[in-house]
């Protein structure tokens, strides 16, 4: 897999193939963050992708099949198996280069452009995995495509503490420390760009809130990938895609519902669960999440909460699509379509 980005980062994407892209993008796709809906029930600027790929059908079968495995399937769900998975060092292809920070109590990595690198501004990602799970190599390579999609920006992937060892507040704690670096090394908030995945994504709303809530400045948006935004929980789809959800359905012993990240604290507090938070003078928001994830309500529920409190907020939910599908890379349509929507997103936000 990272053998084939490499090919794909060795020859970088055209602008004719970004053009391309975004000429399949219907009315509504091209629809910009700052517009409102005609309508709508929750007001918010809403696609939604009606078909599903022959490819994207593929991998959600496999990833059916593979959870369902009385062997593995239960370790995958649960997050034990990513746990103790041992990866060898990422490979950093050619074009970039990657650069190590200890900090008291975690590492971060710092990706950058090893040619012109754009300095315009700077994209802290936040990792998914439960607040279980340690930084992957998959997450590098989602800072190389970061840097593809923004035409140059570079990286910083802190690889912040997890439970069970280091509940909350430990997570957030580190992800503000990770910020203060950048603003340290003289990068302004309205230069940083929050992203993140599954439960990074709540993390990157978490952090928001937190950093409004002691008067320090605020990133200029926010890309969140299926984010966990309700650790308890208590959306809609946890019942409706139960058994459509190809990673976690069918079982009430995942990650989801075992987890150790809250600890002794309230699981609503905002700080853990955003969606029980205020979004009041949020940046420009864009949440991605697929169709029949049981996450699904956490992304709905929070974009119409944000909405109705004023920030600006893009919802795109892509038709049959799993739990952070972002992660086929460039390899099925629609993660393609989803990582170049995330360009469009950020070249917005260089406008402001």
């Amino acid at each position: 897999m990272i053998e084939h980005l490499k090919q794909h980062w060795s020859s970088r994407l055209t602008e004719e193939e970004a053009q391309a892209e975004n000429a399949a993008v219907d009315a509504k796709d091209a629809r910009e963050v700052q517009e409102k809906p005609a309508g709508g029930k929750s007001g918010l600027a809403e696609s939604k992708k009606a078909t599903v790929s022959v490819q994207g059908r593929v991998i959600s079968e496999l990833i059916a099949t593979l959870t369902n495995d009385m062997l593995i399937g239960k370790q995958i769900k649960s997050g034990k198996l990513r746990k103790r998975m041992v990866e060898p060092p990422w490979r950093v292809p050619s074009c970039f280069t990657m650069t190590h920070i200890d900090m008291p109590d975690f590492t971060m990595k710092m990706l950058a452009s090893k040619e012109n690198p754009n300095m315009d501004k700077v994209i802290l990602q936040l990792h998914g995995g439960g607040y279980m799970g340690a930084v992957r190599n998959a997450y590098y390579v989602f800072a190389g495509l970061y840097n593809e999609v923004s035409h140059g920006f570079s990286v910083l992937t802190p690889d912040y503490r997890v439970a069970p060892e280091h509940p909350f507040p430990a997570a957030l704690l580190d992800a503000v420390e990770a910020y203060k670096w950048l603003l340290e090394r003289g990068w302004f908030g309205d230069q940083i760009i929050l992203a993140g995945d599954s439960a990074g994504g709540g993390l990157a709303m978490a952090l928001t809130m937190y950093l409004r809530d002691h008067n320090m400045p605020m990133p200029c948006g926010i890309i969140a990938m299926s984010p966990w935004t309700d650790v308890t929980a208590s959306g809609e789809s946890y019942t409706t895609n139960y058994e459509k959800d190809p990673l976690f359905g069918n079982t009430r012993e995942s990650l989801i519902y075992i987890n150790d990240y809250a600890g002794e604290h309230d699981p609503m507090d905002p700080y853990i669960s955003p969606l029980f938070g205020d979004f009041r003078h949020f940046p420009p928001m864009l949440i991605q999440v697929g169709s029949i994830e049981m996450l699904l309500s956490d992304s709905v529920d929070a974009a119409a909460k944000a909405r109705s409190q004023g920030a600006k907020v893009r919802l795109s939910i892509y038709e049959g699509m799993f739990h952070v599908f972002q992660m086929a890379y460039l390899n099925i349509p629609e993660s393609k379509k989803a990582w170049m929507e995330v360009g469009k997103f950020i070249d917005i936000l260089c406008k402001e």
